[in-house]
């Protein structure tokens, strides 16, 4: 592709003329004859830094934001912004060829992008994913390294899902990729918020600027769809200037609304209500928040111009998500769950939910990860302590942190609350194992914060770590030694 073409859109100044263009990285390890390169200035390594050694190495030239005195430069305002304008470009802009649809916020945002694919599937569309767990170009399945991909996989992605027919494309919107301009040029014709809850800290600080990386959204899209259950939702719902829907399960003020909401152990049961119309919805997830993710998705397909008669229909006949309230086959007189809850309001959303259908006790395992917001460690064992009969305190995600150092920041949540039985083991597979050893008829134990993850991030690299095979092993080998 001709350079010129690459960097249409872009207000760009060099004395370069127009060139052929055989690819494009930001990654200098990647660097290859007549490529261009970007620069892009990261947490650890800055690409301006090695913009002289990628000429050396065969690119033809570089993108900056500054002059870095070379003769092959074009100099941008943004590089971040660039990358993206540049990559939509190299693929023909195929998410001008498609329905976008993006979900943001802190929880939720997985489950409300399988429940919008699955809605409208069943209205007969053909759509692509691009989740945390993973990718779907129709029924193909891919692998997901980040909740948002960088801009040469995002736009070759949308690329391949152009080909294959793809109406929609419904994708997770994760605040680091807003912020860093990964989502540069899309144009999504639903933008969806779910809640915003203390998360992702170590990275944007403070939550006001945590709430404008998600904000960014809602200036890229035709429509919003709004939760006004969270206070974040509510401001956001004031500060926007698109055509907006907004949704609750308990605020009459709101444009849709669950009403008559039956909580059950394996389902939820509601009205949704809106605008004047109103259908019957019998969803196969337990818990108020899932009926809030339900209405999200809902109302989000309610907002492409869907049915709502197909939408409930499509609700209806959801299926659970990998890792989210994923009840763990055991073969016991106690119940094992996996959840990914990993931040404050996550942990108290599935402990509440738990606790209202347990016969005997709740039991929650849970971890910190290392490496991120350590403001949140004592907060998350104070809800948990609160809210569990027992609490086993393990890792999560160590990485480079020493875990008895992460559980000794969590600690002083745990002990604010004596009353609660605390096991602390930093192993997470001893941990289990301890937990399936003393888990009693009608117990509830919730595996929390890994959920999808079939690995941990230790010290000295990643391990293969599947809690469902953990558990299966587990339980396979204390029933061989009591047979």
């Amino acid at each position: 592709m001709l350079l010129n073409q690459l960097m249409s859109g872009l207000d760009y100044t060099t004395s370069l003329k127009d060139c052929e263009i055989e690819g494009v990285t930001a990654d200098s390890r990647q660097i290859e004859k007549g490529m261009l390169f970007v620069c892009i200035k990261g947490g650890r390594f800055d690409g301006h830094d090695h913009a002289a050694a990628a000429l050396q190495e065969g690119a033809c030239a570089v993108v900056c934001d500054h002059d870095l005195g070379l003769r092959s430069q074009i100099l941008v305002k943004d590089t971040r912004y660039a990358y993206g304008i540049i990559c939509g470009n190299l693929y023909g802009n195929p998410a001008r060829n498609l329905k976008m649809i993006g979900i943001t916020g802190t929880n939720g945002k997985t489950t409300i992008t399988c429940m919008v694919k699955h809605i409208l599937e069943m209205a007969g569309k053909k759509v692509g994913l691009i989740g945390t767990i993973h990718n779907e170009i129709d029924d193909i399945t891919l692998p997901a390294k980040h909740t948002t991909p960088d801009p040469l996989q995002l736009h070759s992605m949308l690329a391949r899902m152009v080909q294959a027919g793809c109406e929609y494309v419904v994708m997770e919107c994760s605040s680091h990729a807003l912020d860093q301009q990964r989502l540069a040029g899309l144009w999504y014709q639903v933008a969806v918020f779910t809640n915003l809850t203390q998360d992702h800290l170590d990275y944007h600080h403070d939550m006001e600027s945590y709430y404008h990386a998600k904000k960014r959204l809602f200036t890229m899209c035709d429509k919003a769809v709004i939760n006004i259950d969270d206070a974040y939702g509510e401001r956001l719902a004031d500060e926007v200037y698109c055509e907006k829907y907004t949704f609750s399960i308990e605020n009459d003020s709101a444009d849709f609304t669950a009403k008559d909401i039956r909580s059950h152990a394996d389902n939820s049961r509601f009205m949704m209500v809106g605008k004047g119309q109103i259908a019957r919805v019998k969803l196969p997830i337990p818990g108020d928040f899932s009926v809030s993710n339900a209405m999200a998705a809902g109302v989000a397909c309610l907002a492409t111009g869907l049915d709502i008669e197909k939408v409930a229909q499509g609700l209806t006949t959801c299926t659970g998500v990998t890792g989210r309230i994923e009840v763990l086959p055991t073969n016991t007189n106690f119940t094992v769950i996996r959840d990914y809850a990993h931040s404050p309001d996550g942990l108290e959303k599935i402990i509440t939910t738990m606790k209202k259908f347990a016969k005997n006790r709740v039991i929650t395992l849970f971890g910190c990860a290392g490496n991120r917001d350590r403001g949140k460690r004592k907060i998350m064992a104070d809800i948990v302590a609160s809210l569990s009969d027992m609490v086993i305190l393990t890792s999560d995600n160590p990485r480079s942190e020493d875990p008895l150092q992460i559980i000794e920041d969590a600690m002083p949540g745990i002990n604010a609350h004596p009353d609660t039985p605390c096991q602390v083991i930093p192993d997470r597979y001893e941990a289990i194992e301890w937990a399936l050893s003393h888990a009693q008829e009608g117990d509830i134990l919730i595996l929390a914060g890994k959920g999808h993850e079939d690995y941990q991030v230790l010290d000295f690299g990643t391990i293969y770590f599947d809690e469902k095979k953990v558990v299966e092993d587990i339980l396979a080998r204390k029933e061989n030694k009591s047979g």
